[in-house]
C-alpha cells in the first residue's frame, strides 16, 4: 500500500519480518500481551503489511501491462493480415495489368489492329482519324502510366505488409518479456501468500481493545462532507465501514485503488486500475487546488490513494482488517493529486 521500494529491498524486509511473525506465533495473543507488546505487533504487521499491498499494485498494473500488450498484439496481426491481402491483390492486378501491356506491345511488333498507320488510314474522315490518333497516343501513355502507378502501389503495399510483419514480431517480443516479468511477479506474489495468511491470522487474533487500537490506527474522522454530496464523492462515501480486500474492486470490498476505481465507474467512467496509474493518468493538482473528487497519492511511488471529500478530509480503504474510512488528507505523505 505504502513502499515503493525495489522488490529485492522487499523481498529483504518482507523475509525479515516473516522470521519476526514466525517468531511472534503463538507467543502474542492480543488478550494477554502488554500494551508495548501490542504495539510492536501493530508496527511490525503495519510495515509488513505495506510491503504486500505494494507487491499488489505492482502486480495489477502488469497485469495491465499484459492485457495491453495482447490487445496491440491482436490489432497488429489483424493490420498485417490486411496489409498482405492488399499486397496480393496489388500483385495480381498488375500481373493482369502486365498481360495486357505486354499483348500491346507483341501486336505492334508484328503490326496486327494497332499500327498507327494502318489505323488512321481506315478512318473514314479526317475527325474520325483525329481521334483514333488522339485514342491510340492516349492509350500508349495510359498503358505506361498505369503500369508506373501500379507498380508504386505493389510497392507500397509490400512495404506496409513488411513494417506490420516486423512491428508484429516486436510486440509479440515484448509481450514475451512482459509473460516473463509476470511469472516472476506471480513467484514473488506466492512467495507472499503465507506473509499475507499470517498477518490475517495475527490481526484476526487480536481482541476487542487491541482490534479497535488496530482499526483506529490512522486516526479516522467523521465526515466533514456536505449531506447532500454527489457523484464519485457520494459514492465513495457510501462504502464507509466497507472492508479492506487485497486486489479488491468491490462491491463488496475494496483495497486503495480499487475503491476509486468502484466510485468512478458509479458516475460511467473508467480510471486505471494501480494507484500510480491513477495518479498519471488525470489531471495534476496541487494541494492547494484540490477539490472534491480529487484522488490523492501518498508515499513516495505513489503506493496508496484516497479520494478527497472536501473540508481538509479524505475517503479510503487503507489495510486488512481496516474498513473504509475517513480520514485527515494531511495524516500521510503527500505525493500529488489527479482529477478525472
Amino acid at each position: 500500500m505504502h513502499s515503493s521500494k525495489s522488490f529485492r529491498r522487499r523481498r529483504g524486509i518482507v523475509a525479515s519480518s516473516t522470521a519476526f511473525l514466525t517468531l511472534m506465533t503463538g507467543a502474542v495473543v492480543a488478550g494477554t500481551a502488554g500494551a508495548d507488546e501490542v504495539d510492536d505487533l501493530i508496527a511490525e504487521l503495519d510495515g509488513v503489511s505495506e510491503q504486500v499491498s505494494a507487491k499488489n499494485e505492482d502486480v495489477k498494473q502488469l497485469e495491465d501491462d499484459v492485457a495491453a500488450s495482447g490487445r496491440t498484439l491482436e490489432e497488429l496481426e489483424a493490420r498485417a493480415v490486411t496489409a498482405g491481402e492488399k499486397a496480393a491483390e496489388a500483385s495480381q492486378l498488375h500481373a493482369l495489368f502486365q498481360e495486357e501491356v505486354d499483348g500491346l506491345a507483341s501486336a505492334k511488333y508484328r503490326g496486327v489492329a494497332v499500327d498507327s498507320a494502318v489505323s488512321l488510314a481506315a478512318a473514314n474522315n479526317p475527325q474520325n482519324m483525329i481521334d483514333r490518333s488522339a485514342y491510340l497516343g492516349a492509350l500508349g501513355r495510359d498503358s505506361a502510366q498505369g503500369l508506373a502507378d501500379l507498380e508504386e502501389a505493389v510497392t507500397a503495399a509490400a512495404r506496409e505488409a513488411s513494417a506490420a510483419h516486423a512491428a508484429v514480431a516486436a510486440a509479440d517480443f515484448n509481450r514475451s518479456q512482459l509473460a516473463a516479468k509476470h511469472r516472476e511477479l506471480d513467484e514473488e506474489r506466492l512467495q507472499l501468500q503465507d506473509q499475507i495468511g499470517s498477518i490475517e491470522a495475527r490481526i484476526n487474533a487480536l481482541d476487542g481493545a487491541a482490534a479497535e487500537r488496530w482499526e483506529n490506527k490512522n486516526q479516522p474522522e467523521a465526515p466533514a462532507a456536505p449531506a447532500d454530496a454527489s457523484g464519485v464523492v457520494a459514492a465513495a462515501l457510501a462504502q464507509l465501514g466497507s472492508p479492506y480486500g487485497w486486489g479488491a474492486t468491490g462491491p463488496s470490498a475494496f483495497d486503495c485503488s480499487g475503491l476509486m476505481v468502484w466510485a468512478y465507474q458509479q458516475m460511467g467512467q473508467n480510471i486505471p486500475r494501480t494507484s500510480q496509474a491513477q495518479i498519471a493518468g488525470g489531471a495534476s493538482v496541487s494541494r492547494a487546488e484540490l477539490q472534491p473528487g480529487d484522488i490523492v497519492g501518498f508515499y513516495p511511488g505513489v503506493t496508496h490513494v484516497g479520494m478527497y471529500i472536501g473540508n481538509g478530509q479524505l475517503v479510503h480503504a487503507s489495510d486488512y482488517g481496516v474498513p473504509v474510512q475517513v480520514v485527515s488528507v494531511d495524516s500521510m505523505p503527500w505525493a500529488g493529486a489527479s482529477r478525472y
